[in-house]
Protein backbone atom coordinates (compact mmCIF):
# COMPACT_ATOMS: atom_id res chain seq x y z
CA UNK A 1 0.00 0.00 0.00
CA UNK A 2 0.88 3.25 -0.95
CA UNK A 3 0.36 6.92 0.53
CA UNK A 4 0.48 9.21 -2.84
CA UNK A 5 -2.74 10.88 -2.54
CA UNK A 6 -5.54 12.36 -0.13
CA UNK A 7 -7.92 11.05 -3.10
CA UNK A 8 -6.46 7.22 -2.42
CA UNK A 9 -6.93 6.81 1.86
CA UNK A 10 -10.74 6.66 3.07
CA UNK A 11 -12.81 8.08 5.88
CA UNK A 12 -11.96 4.67 7.60
CA UNK A 13 -8.28 4.71 6.91
CA UNK A 14 -7.91 8.08 8.32
CA UNK A 15 -9.44 7.05 11.24
CA UNK A 16 -7.27 3.87 11.28
CA UNK A 17 -3.76 5.94 11.28
CA UNK A 18 -5.49 8.80 13.87
CA UNK A 19 -5.78 5.59 16.00
CA UNK A 20 -2.41 4.70 15.70
CA UNK A 21 -1.44 8.28 16.67
CA UNK A 22 -3.60 8.11 19.61
CA UNK A 23 -1.74 4.77 20.87
CA UNK A 24 1.81 6.55 20.38
CA UNK A 25 0.49 9.39 22.69
CA UNK A 26 -0.76 7.09 24.98
CA UNK A 27 1.74 5.10 25.64
CA UNK A 28 -0.30 2.26 24.56
CA UNK A 29 1.46 1.35 20.78
CA UNK A 30 0.94 -2.02 19.96
CA UNK A 31 2.04 -2.14 16.34
CA UNK A 32 5.45 -2.10 15.12
CA UNK A 33 8.00 -2.09 12.64
CA UNK A 34 10.70 -4.88 11.48
CA UNK A 35 14.37 -4.52 13.52
CA UNK A 36 16.56 -2.92 11.33
CA UNK A 37 13.46 -1.36 8.82
CA UNK A 38 14.76 1.44 6.44
CA UNK A 39 12.84 4.36 4.81
CA UNK A 40 15.07 6.00 2.19
CA UNK A 41 14.48 9.30 1.39
CA UNK A 42 14.57 10.64 -1.76
CA UNK A 43 14.10 14.38 -2.53
CA UNK A 44 14.29 16.98 -5.44
CA UNK A 45 13.65 19.92 -2.89
CA UNK A 46 14.50 21.42 0.10
CA UNK A 47 12.84 20.28 3.25
CA UNK A 48 12.86 20.79 6.73
CA UNK A 49 10.06 19.43 9.03
CA UNK A 50 9.01 16.74 6.85
CA UNK A 51 12.95 15.23 6.57
CA UNK A 52 13.33 15.93 10.23
CA UNK A 53 10.01 14.31 11.36
CA UNK A 54 10.69 11.01 8.95
CA UNK A 55 14.16 10.78 10.76
CA UNK A 56 13.63 11.08 14.10
CA UNK A 57 9.98 8.98 13.68
CA UNK A 58 12.33 6.22 12.19
CA UNK A 59 14.67 6.55 14.88
CA UNK A 60 12.09 6.34 17.61
CA UNK A 61 10.32 3.25 16.03
CA UNK A 62 13.67 1.04 15.77
CA UNK A 63 14.24 1.65 12.46
CA UNK A 64 16.54 4.35 9.92
CA UNK A 65 16.35 6.84 7.72
CA UNK A 66 18.67 7.45 5.09
CA UNK A 67 18.29 10.85 2.88
CA UNK A 68 19.05 10.66 -0.60
CA UNK A 69 19.28 14.07 -2.24
CA UNK A 70 18.92 14.08 -6.11
CA UNK A 71 21.64 16.64 -6.85
CA UNK A 72 24.31 14.16 -5.57
CA UNK A 73 22.60 11.25 -7.01
CA UNK A 74 22.38 9.47 -10.25
CA UNK A 75 19.69 11.57 -11.16
CA UNK A 76 21.69 14.15 -11.54
CA UNK A 77 23.04 12.56 -14.05
CA UNK A 78 20.24 11.13 -16.15
CA UNK A 79 19.10 8.13 -14.11
CA UNK A 80 14.82 7.85 -14.37
CA UNK A 81 12.37 7.98 -11.63
CA UNK A 82 11.80 4.54 -12.91
CA UNK A 83 14.96 2.98 -12.34
CA UNK A 84 16.18 5.09 -9.41
CA UNK A 85 12.31 3.29 -7.80
CA UNK A 86 13.41 0.34 -8.80
CA UNK A 87 16.89 0.46 -6.88
CA UNK A 88 15.86 1.66 -4.10
CA UNK A 89 13.31 -0.76 -3.53
CA UNK A 90 15.90 -3.20 -3.86
CA UNK A 91 17.65 -1.39 -0.42
CA UNK A 92 15.16 -0.27 1.38
CA UNK A 93 11.47 -1.09 3.62
CA UNK A 94 10.07 2.19 2.46
CA UNK A 95 10.33 5.63 0.48
CA UNK A 96 9.49 8.72 1.20
CA UNK A 97 9.70 10.89 -2.13
CA UNK A 98 9.30 15.01 -2.44
CA UNK A 99 9.37 15.29 -5.87
CA UNK A 100 9.05 18.39 -8.43
CA UNK A 101 5.92 16.64 -10.40
CA UNK A 102 3.29 14.38 -8.99
CA UNK A 103 3.32 12.58 -12.53
CA UNK A 104 7.35 11.37 -11.35
CA UNK A 105 6.11 10.22 -7.97
CA UNK A 106 3.08 8.07 -10.34
CA UNK A 107 6.36 6.46 -11.95
CA UNK A 108 7.93 6.09 -8.99
CA UNK A 109 5.18 3.98 -7.04
CA UNK A 110 4.47 2.04 -10.11
CA UNK A 111 8.23 0.81 -10.15
CA UNK A 112 8.52 0.45 -6.35
CA UNK A 113 8.23 -2.71 -4.71
CA UNK A 114 7.91 -1.06 -1.65
CA UNK A 115 5.35 1.39 -0.03
CA UNK A 116 6.08 4.53 -1.29
CA UNK A 117 5.27 7.81 0.59
CA UNK A 118 4.53 11.33 -1.07
CA UNK A 119 6.50 13.73 0.93
CA UNK A 120 5.17 16.30 -1.56
CA UNK A 121 4.90 16.85 -5.21
CA UNK A 122 3.41 20.08 -7.13
CA UNK A 123 -0.09 18.77 -6.46
CA UNK A 124 -0.11 17.57 -3.15
CA UNK A 125 1.55 17.20 0.23
CA UNK A 126 -0.48 14.64 1.83
CA UNK A 127 1.38 14.14 5.04
CA UNK A 128 1.42 17.46 5.52
CA UNK A 129 -2.33 17.76 5.42
CA UNK A 130 -3.21 13.99 7.70
CA UNK A 131 -0.96 15.89 10.44
CA UNK A 132 -3.04 19.26 10.07
CA UNK A 133 -6.02 17.24 10.02
CA UNK A 134 -5.01 15.52 13.35
CA UNK A 135 -4.17 18.88 14.56
CA UNK A 136 -7.58 20.57 14.15
CA UNK A 137 -9.21 17.00 15.35
CA UNK A 138 -7.89 17.80 18.87
CA UNK A 139 -9.27 21.49 18.83
CA UNK A 140 -12.86 20.77 17.77
CA UNK A 141 -15.73 19.19 19.16
CA UNK A 142 -16.24 16.79 15.87
CA UNK A 143 -14.43 17.16 12.55
CA UNK A 144 -17.92 16.46 10.96
CA UNK A 145 -19.84 20.04 10.42
CA UNK A 146 -15.91 21.87 11.07
CA UNK A 147 -15.58 24.88 8.55
CA UNK A 148 -12.18 25.52 7.49
CA UNK A 149 -11.29 28.31 5.45
CA UNK A 150 -8.61 28.45 3.46
CA UNK A 151 -7.22 32.05 2.96
CA UNK A 152 -5.03 33.31 -0.14
CA UNK A 153 -3.34 31.18 -1.91
CA UNK A 154 -6.02 28.23 -2.31
CA UNK A 155 -4.64 26.62 -5.45
CA UNK A 156 -2.19 24.90 -2.95
CA UNK A 157 -0.64 21.53 -2.83
CA UNK A 158 -0.93 21.18 0.70
CA UNK A 159 -4.77 22.64 0.28
CA UNK A 160 -5.27 20.46 -2.14
CA UNK A 161 -4.73 17.60 0.28
CA UNK A 162 -6.46 18.80 3.42
CA UNK A 163 -9.88 19.93 2.01
CA UNK A 164 -10.35 16.41 0.20
CA UNK A 165 -9.21 14.76 3.64
CA UNK A 166 -10.80 16.83 5.59
CA UNK A 167 -14.32 16.36 3.51
CA UNK A 168 -14.07 12.75 4.07
CA UNK A 169 -14.80 13.26 7.60
CA UNK A 170 -17.10 15.92 6.93
CA UNK A 171 -15.91 18.85 7.61
CA UNK A 172 -17.36 21.97 5.41
CA UNK A 173 -14.21 23.67 3.46
CA UNK A 174 -14.27 27.51 2.24
CA UNK A 175 -11.58 29.03 -0.13
CA UNK A 176 -11.24 32.49 -0.25
CA UNK A 177 -8.87 34.10 -2.33
CA UNK A 178 -9.12 37.01 -5.40
CA UNK A 179 -10.93 36.49 -8.50
CA UNK A 180 -9.05 34.36 -11.10
CA UNK A 181 -6.84 32.68 -8.94
CA UNK A 182 -9.89 30.63 -6.88
CA UNK A 183 -9.44 26.82 -8.21
CA UNK A 184 -11.42 24.82 -10.20
CA UNK A 185 -9.69 22.00 -10.13
CA UNK A 186 -10.07 18.20 -9.42
CA UNK A 187 -10.10 18.62 -5.96
CA UNK A 188 -12.70 21.01 -5.55
CA UNK A 189 -14.43 18.16 -7.24
CA UNK A 190 -13.52 15.91 -5.17
CA UNK A 191 -14.24 17.58 -1.89
CA UNK A 192 -18.19 17.68 -2.84
CA UNK A 193 -18.88 14.26 -3.40
CA UNK A 194 -18.17 13.88 0.73
CA UNK A 195 -19.16 17.68 1.94
CA UNK A 196 -19.85 21.37 1.30
CA UNK A 197 -17.67 23.56 -0.04
CA UNK A 198 -17.73 27.33 -1.22
CA UNK A 199 -15.12 29.39 -2.88
CA UNK A 200 -16.00 32.88 -2.79
CA UNK A 201 -13.35 36.18 -2.87
CA UNK A 202 -14.87 38.08 -0.24
CA UNK A 203 -13.09 37.56 3.18
CA UNK A 204 -16.47 38.64 5.39
CA UNK A 205 -18.40 35.69 3.84
CA UNK A 206 -15.79 33.32 3.89
CA UNK A 207 -14.57 33.44 7.26
CA UNK A 208 -18.06 34.08 8.91
CA UNK A 209 -18.23 31.17 11.59
CA UNK A 210 -15.09 29.66 10.73
CA UNK A 211 -13.57 27.67 12.94
CA UNK A 212 -10.04 27.16 11.19
CA UNK A 213 -8.40 29.37 9.37
CA UNK A 214 -5.61 28.41 7.45
CA UNK A 215 -3.04 30.38 5.43
CA UNK A 216 0.30 29.58 3.35
CA UNK A 217 2.63 31.23 1.72
CA UNK A 218 1.09 33.37 -1.70
CA UNK A 219 3.85 32.26 -4.07
CA UNK A 220 4.49 28.76 -2.16
CA UNK A 221 4.12 26.93 -5.90
CA UNK A 222 6.41 29.17 -7.76
CA UNK A 223 9.00 29.32 -4.85
CA UNK A 224 9.45 25.86 -4.04
CA UNK A 225 8.79 24.12 -7.69
CA UNK A 226 10.43 27.73 -9.71
CA UNK A 227 12.06 28.56 -11.42
CA UNK A 228 10.88 31.50 -9.70
CA UNK A 229 9.45 34.45 -12.12
CA UNK A 230 9.97 37.59 -9.94
CA UNK A 231 7.53 39.78 -11.54
CA UNK A 232 4.84 36.88 -11.12
CA UNK A 233 5.78 37.41 -7.21
CA UNK A 234 5.59 40.94 -7.04
CA UNK A 235 1.64 40.78 -8.40
CA UNK A 236 0.83 38.11 -6.14
CA UNK A 237 2.05 39.79 -3.29
CA UNK A 238 0.40 43.03 -4.25
CA UNK A 239 -2.86 40.97 -5.43
CA UNK A 240 -2.69 39.36 -2.29
CA UNK A 241 -1.98 41.24 0.02
CA UNK A 242 -5.59 41.81 1.04
CA UNK A 243 -5.99 38.56 1.82
CA UNK A 244 -3.32 38.56 4.87
CA UNK A 245 -4.46 36.84 7.44
CA UNK A 246 -3.89 39.81 10.41
CA UNK A 247 -5.62 40.59 13.57
CA UNK A 248 -8.60 42.24 12.22
CA UNK A 249 -8.98 39.17 9.35
CA UNK A 250 -8.92 36.93 11.90
CA UNK A 251 -11.59 39.00 13.99
CA UNK A 252 -14.15 37.86 10.93
CA UNK A 253 -13.71 33.85 11.80
CA UNK A 254 -15.82 32.52 14.81
CA UNK A 255 -14.60 33.59 18.45
CA UNK A 256 -12.83 30.22 18.92
CA UNK A 257 -11.19 30.04 15.78
CA UNK A 258 -7.95 28.81 15.51
CA UNK A 259 -4.75 29.38 12.76
CA UNK A 260 -3.13 27.20 11.08
CA UNK A 261 0.24 27.12 8.92
CA UNK A 262 2.38 24.71 7.33
CA UNK A 263 5.76 26.20 7.64
CA UNK A 264 7.84 27.45 6.54
CA UNK A 265 5.70 31.33 6.94
CA UNK A 266 6.85 34.53 5.59
CA UNK A 267 6.09 37.00 8.27
CA UNK A 268 4.42 39.88 7.03
CA UNK A 269 3.06 38.77 3.92
CA UNK A 270 0.05 36.04 4.50
CA UNK A 271 0.52 36.20 8.04
CA UNK A 272 1.91 38.66 10.63
CA UNK A 273 3.65 37.97 13.69
CA UNK A 274 1.34 38.72 16.03
CA UNK A 275 -1.03 36.39 14.78
CA UNK A 276 1.66 33.55 14.14
CA UNK A 277 2.75 33.97 17.44
CA UNK A 278 -0.34 34.78 18.97
CA UNK A 279 -2.79 32.44 21.58
CA UNK A 280 -4.58 31.23 18.62
CA UNK A 281 -2.20 29.92 16.41
CA UNK A 282 -1.46 25.98 16.65
CA UNK A 283 1.42 25.95 13.86
CA UNK A 284 4.23 24.36 16.29
CA UNK A 285 1.48 21.86 17.05
CA UNK A 286 1.25 21.29 13.41
CA UNK A 287 4.95 20.95 13.03
CA UNK A 288 5.40 18.52 16.27
CA UNK A 289 2.34 16.33 15.38
CA UNK A 290 4.26 15.65 11.50
CA UNK A 291 6.43 13.47 13.93
CA UNK A 292 3.59 11.92 15.58
CA UNK A 293 1.22 11.23 12.22
CA UNK A 294 4.61 10.06 10.10
CA UNK A 295 5.44 7.12 12.62
CA UNK A 296 1.68 6.31 13.22
CA UNK A 297 1.78 6.21 9.17
CA UNK A 298 4.63 4.00 8.44
CA UNK A 299 2.78 1.89 11.35
CA UNK A 300 0.33 1.85 9.18
CA UNK A 301 1.60 0.93 6.19
CA UNK A 302 3.31 -2.06 7.60
CA UNK A 303 0.45 -3.35 8.58
CA UNK A 304 -0.87 -3.78 4.49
Amino acid sequence: MNFLSANDVSKEEIGRIFEIADAIVAGKQTASIKEHTVLAMYFEKPSTRTRLSFEVGMTHLGGRAIFIDSKTSQASKGETHADTAKMLSNYCDFIAARLNKHTDLLEMASNSEVPLINAMTDLEHPTQAIADLYTIRSHVKALKGTKIAFLGDVQNNTFNSLMVLAAKMGSEIVLIGPQGYLPKSKYVTKVKEYSKVIATNSLEDGLDSADVVYTDSFISLADTFGPVDQAEVEKRKKLFSAYQLNQNTLSMAGKNAIVMHPLPAHRGDEITSDVLDGPKSVTMEQARNKLLLNKALVLYLSQH
